[in-house]
């Protein structure tokens, strides 16, 4: 079941200033939930000194560009987009890919190349 994220405040009733959907992204979400569990909470400019450290290679990258996406939708509206706040990062599984390899004895082992959904928030202090 999908989560609705249209609302225009977050859970602790502050409003949200932009947003990042990335669908479909080529990792899977037990990987990309750890990078974005070091960035909840935290200003758009400390998040991305935090990512700049982080030796998460298939996380990383996907979370430090959704932050951006968020940073430049919130430009138009917002002076300085580095003071936001993440508010919200939701992390979900994405479709599965099912693949076959071969196994000793003539078997076939099932391969899933798992794929994630983020979805960032951006608020005000």
């Amino acid at each position: 079941m999908s989560k609705n994220f249209s609302r225009p405040y977050t859970n602790d009733g502050r409003e949200i200033v932009a947003s990042c959907t990335v669908r479909n992204t080529i990792s899977a979400p037990r990987k990309v939930k750890l990078v974005a569990d070091l960035v909840r909470g935290k200003t758009c400019g400390q998040a991305l000194e935090v990512l700049r450290f982080t030796h998460r290679p298939s996380g990383t990258p996907i979370v430090e560009k959704a932050i951006r996406s968020a940073m430049a939708n919130a430009s138009a509206n917002h002076p300085s987009p580095l003071d936001l706040v993440i508010g919200e990062v939701a992390v979900e599984t994405g479709r599965i890919e099912y693949r076959r390899t071969y196994s000793p004895r003539g078997r076939a082992v099932p391969i899933r190349k798992r794929r994630s959904h983020l979805h960032i928030r951006l608020t005000e202090n």
